[in-house]
């Protein structure tokens, strides 16, 4: 069961990646605004289905937008505009010139698909930053995504031999303040895709995946009069992975990887002098095409969303959605959480997260607790999906330790 779910699983990301062969004729099906019209050849036009269909925003590598740590995955998957530590690597790069702290760094363990009993499935993210002066700060992370290990077959259940498919990304960045309230910061990374290298499917061989990518964003952060002991206001921006598209054959068209526009608001309030109270929200669209493969204007049966360059396919998803506006909203994905932190030693967290049904379906709450101590911090996250729509994290605890080696020198 294990084996056969995991073999489907890998040749839908090897299919999705291959973009030579996936050509689908003008067309055929096609939803607009979550509902559903099949093509009358004969009369040359749509008409509708009673069956709801969905038209999410797909791309290759998508471990690249998985939320790394047990802090943001316990607060609705946020971080864009929440507190500085090494995880803003994934999130929001440029508010590591704010962090408090000279030296830290931040590992994460997070298994994936427990509940299918599979168990060498997981996530890894180490990430750290340091300060140069109260004005610089460079930073890098490291993510590796393991599937496992797989037996290939062909068609007729015949072994194609083992492996053990994986992917990993490199990145490193630079953040500086432009003011006492402002910060900017630009990421490079590299991304490698090892999904079934050496295997042919229809007469292509697999290959690894490559490619390079920029992060870029922005944060502003001011004090915000509107209690005794005062509150802080975050605003934070990021453009992440606008990079080069990718592919696993020798074939000239290429797949899209998650180029990500976010952006993070956080209020932080001072209730005392020992508790803080914080709520914060992202808001996330993948500038990445729409899927239209009813749309093949030029006649080589690639629908034309396909062969877009990165730039153009930015520019173009924000207004290519079959629905109009309307369905461009529904592309936007939704994060609100909470944090409640006593003497700055413990924290309590708790979120949400919400997808419409049309673009992936993905709902769910999230809780985690944080404890510091000295050097040491521990987090804990846990998400409890409101669909029967399934996620790979269902039920699942996973864990961020981060070590603050400024503590050492006498810090606070």
């Amino acid at each position: 069961m294990r084996k056969a779910f995991a073999q489907s699983l890998l040749l839908f990301c090897v299919v999705m990646a291959a973009t030579a062969l996936q050509a689908q004729p003008a067309g055929g099906f096609r939803c607009v605004d979550g509902k559903g019209f099949y093509y009358d050849p004969n009369t040359g036009q749509y008409f509708e289905s009673f069956d709801r269909c969905a038209n999410a925003v797909t791309s290759a590598v998508p471990f690249l937008r998985i939320v790394p740590d047990a802090r943001g995955g316990a607060m609705g998957d946020v971080g864009i505009a929440t507190s500085a530590d090494p995880n803003g690597m994934h999130y929001n790069q440029s508010k590591l010139a704010f962090a408090n702290k000279k030296v830290a760094i931040s590992a994460t363990y997070t298994p994936w698909m427990r509940n299918l009993g599979l168990q060498d499935v997981y996530l890894a993210y180490l990430s750290g930053y340091v300060q140069l002066d109260k004005f610089q700060t460079i930073g890098a992370s490291l993510r590796y995504f393991s599937l496992g290990d797989i037996e290939f077959t062909d068609e007729n259940g015949g072994s194609l031999g083992q492996g053990r498919p994986n992917e990993f990304e490199f990145t490193g960045a630079y953040a500086r303040k432009l003011s006492d309230k402002l910060s900017a910061a630009i990421g490079a990374k590299f991304i490698y895709s090892n999904l079934a290298t050496g295997q042919v499917v229809e007469g292509n061989e697999i290959r690894p995946g490559v490619a390079g990518a920029a992060d870029m964003s922005l944060t502003y952060k001011t004090p915000v009069k509107v209690t005794k002991n005062g509150s802080e206001l975050t605003v934070g921006a990021a453009v992440s992975n606008l990079g080069s598209k990718i592919t696993y054959t020798n074939s000239v068209n290429r797949d899209y990887i998650p180029t990500n526009l976010g952006i993070g608001l956080a209020w932080k309030f001072n209730l005392d002098e020992y508790n803080t109270l914080t709520f914060t929200s992202d808001f996330n669209k993948l500038l990445v095409p729409t899927p239209r493969p009813d749309i093949d204007e030029d006649g080589d049966q690639i629908p034309d969303y396909k062969q877009y360059s990165s730039v153009r396919g930015v520019f173009k998803s924000f207004g290519d959605a079959p629905g109009g506006f309307s369905e461009e909203l529904k592309e936007i994905t939704t994060g609100i959480g909470a944090e409640y932190w006593y003497d700055d030693q413990f924290a309590v967290r708790a979120g949400y997260f919400f997808e419409h049904y049309s673009k992936g379906n993905r709902k769910y709450f999230s809780l985690g607790l944080g404890v510091k101590y000295n050097i040491f911090g521990l987090n804990f996250s846990y998400l409890v999906p409101t669909t029967n729509q399934r996620n790979p994290l269902d039920n699942t605890l996973r864990f961020s330790l981060l070590f603050d080696f400024s503590a050492f020198e006498g810090d606070e």
